[in-house]
């Protein structure tokens, strides 16, 4: 027999699973370093004891939970099918090849700009900022330093270029999180962040090329040219290998399903290592579901070939098994919200909030706030995602608002601000890994922070703000009489 209340729970009530799990993550995450899924869980657990409470049955919770976890499921597909991407890319030699022309453009002469831009497309192509900053990015700043260059511009040029990819590429974890948590498809993501990636790319590229140029000359360094002959000696690289990215890029335009086209690049990207890159299949496909790593290529007959330490960082990774962590962080954060949809708790905290939300401006500013309010909070930039998301989800619907705008928002607001921020996660690495303190390195990550004014300049014009398609239907025939 189901006993479920009929009356609203009172707001403590309602409210006591978010108050837990803020207590969990800053506690938890922020002071003893838990994992954030462990902490998700018990999370889940105190929502589901004020459900029960409520008179909600073990069906009804356990209902709840495979609703929203079934919304889910395609995204996460695409999620493990990013990993595979990356390591049949990887020992196809696609990744490597857009990285050694990248390393190519560089011109000394303008450094900050060149850096900017070489460190974009390298996170566009791999759709890791990490692992930018981490090879190209050392390797710029090694030039920098051989030119006695500002050492800050240029960590800041990384730093944006880094995120710039991170922010859209279709093989970055984040880019794939975002649209998942808000209720979106991926590429309609993808296309919506351009409204503020975009211009902030352009600004900060204006800024690089007549504040950060050089009258300084410099030739090639030796640490970018050890990388380069490295690549060459361990992969064959041609115009083949550019097939993968094209297709992805192709399908995106036409707006193709993504599952069946990202099974086809990572079919192509498996070819190439077989034809072009001497790999065997069996190797190939390992790669490509457990990710590439350097002792693979003694199976090509490149065991006696000496690999750079930079480069060594860069093939190391990719495969499906790669994303799991992401994965087991969407399960347990969707079962938390599974079961809190049962207790109304987001709809008193919404509720509450929304008295000071009167129109798109208000909800944008609202959620940018918030969402920077969770990285400094429990720094960390996937709860930066989620939270938001759970919280304003049902308030863009209301409001008749695609919910591409929220995962854009909080995308703007959290994936990119992280490094700006010096006790995250991300802004410890970044400055470790670039040898430049984030306070320094800040002022010139422009792509970084100038999304947020972007996005709030569309917020108050209406331009690239995004109605709900059910909503531009219905008014579709009202225009018409």
């Amino acid at each position: 027999m189901n006993n479920k209340v009929t009356s609203a729970p009172s707001n403590v009530l309602a409210l006591l699973p978010l108050i837990a799990m803020l207590g969990f993550l800053v506690i938890g995450y922020g002071v003893f370093g838990l994992p954030i899924e462990s902490l998700l869980l018990a999370s889940a657990v105190v929502a589901a004891g004020v459900a029960w409470k409520m008179g909600f049955s073990w069906d009804d919770i356990q209902k709840a939970i495979i609703d929203r976890l079934a919304q889910t499921l395609p995204a996460v597909f695409i999620l493990i099918l990013v990993g595979g991407l990356i390591g049949s890319w990887m020992v196809g030699g696609t990744i490597p090849m857009l990285v050694y022309y990248g390393l190519k453009v560089i011109s000394p002469e303008y450094l900050v700009l060149t850096s900017f831009l070489v460190t974009c497309m390298v996170s566009l192509c791999t759709g890791t900022s990490w692992g930018s900053a981490g090879t190209v990015g050392v390797a710029l700043m090694g030039v920098a330093a051989g030119m006695d260059a500002n050492l800050a511009a240029v960590a800041g040029a990384v730093v944006s270029g880094a995120y710039f990819g991170d922010k859209i590429s279709p093989l970055s974890d984040s880019t794939n999180f975002a649209p998942v948590v808000a209720g979106t498809d991926l590429y309609s993501h993808i296309q919506h962040m351009l409204w503020t990636t975009i211009p902030a790319f352009i600004l900060s590229a204006l800024v690089f090329f007549f504040v950060g140029s050089s009258d300084v000359s410099a030739d090639t360094p030796e640490k970018v040219i050890s990388i380069l002959a490295n690549l060459e000696q361990l992969f064959s690289l041609n115009v083949f290998l550019i097939l993968p990215p094209l297709l992805i890029l192709w399908g995106a335009i036409r707006k193709l399903p993504t599952i069946p086209l990202m099974l086809a690049a990572i079919a192509i990207g498996v070819l190439n290592a077989v034809i072009f890159q001497g790999f065997s299949l069996q190797t190939a496909l390992t790669a490509m579901i457990s990710g590439f790593n350097a002792s693979m290529f003694a199976g090509a007959g490149l065991g006696d070939v000496e690999i750079v330490k930079d480069v060594l960082t860069l093939v190391n990774r990719g495969g499906m098994t790669s994303m799991m962590g992401v994965v087991l962080l969407v399960f347990c954060a969707f079962s938390f919200a599974g079961t809190l949809a049962l207790t109304g708790g987001l709809k008193v905290l919404v509720d509450t909030m929304a008295k000071g939300i009167k129109g798109t401006t208000s909800l944008i500013g609202a959620t940018i706030v918030t969402t920077i309010t969770v990285v400094c909070t429990t720094s960390d930039g996937k709860l930066a995602l989620l939270i938001p998301s759970e919280l304003f989800r049902d308030t863009y619907k209301k409001m008749k608002l695609d919910a591409k705008n929220l995962s854009r928002t909080i995308e703007d607001a959290g994936t990119i601000i992280e490094p700006l921020v010096p006790w995250t996660n991300a802004g410890v690495f970044m400055a470790a890994t670039l040898g430049v303190s984030t306070l320094d390195y800040l002022p010139w990550a422009i792509q970084n922070y100038s999304a947020i004014f972007f996005a709030m300049i569309w917020a108050v014009t209406g331009i690239g703000i995004a109605q709900a398609k059910d909503h531009m239907k219905s008014a579709q025939p009202a225009a018409a009489m």
